[in-house]
């Protein structure tokens, strides 16, 4: 499922148009975006918790060298699935 696709699956359940769900769904991506932005994690009960992670920096390997090099550290976006929609899913 793509975004369009989703998009006309918001529009069909909730009796909206496609412009209107749209909308919703970009305010949706929007706000999450801003709250990882801003280190906050977002809850969704039962359906999962969107939060930010921080990778330590750590040593690899030049594949085409075999140099040692030095992977700088990172927040990475993660998402752990709630109860719910584990069980769904199963």
């Amino acid at each position: 499922m793509n975004k369009s696709d989703l998009i006309d699956a918001i529009a069909s359940h909730a009796n909206l148009t496609k412009a209107d769900a749209g909308r919703g769904l970009d305010g949706i991506i929007k706000s999450i975006e801003a709250a990882l932005k801003s280190s906050d994690s977002v809850a969704l009960v039962g359906f999962g918790t969107f939060e930010v992670k921080e990778r330590a920096e750590r040593a690899g390997r030049n594949p085409q060298t075999g140099e040692a090099i030095t992977i700088a550290a990172a927040k990475l976006p993660s998402f752990k699935a709630g109860k719910a929609l584990k069980d769904a899913v199963q």
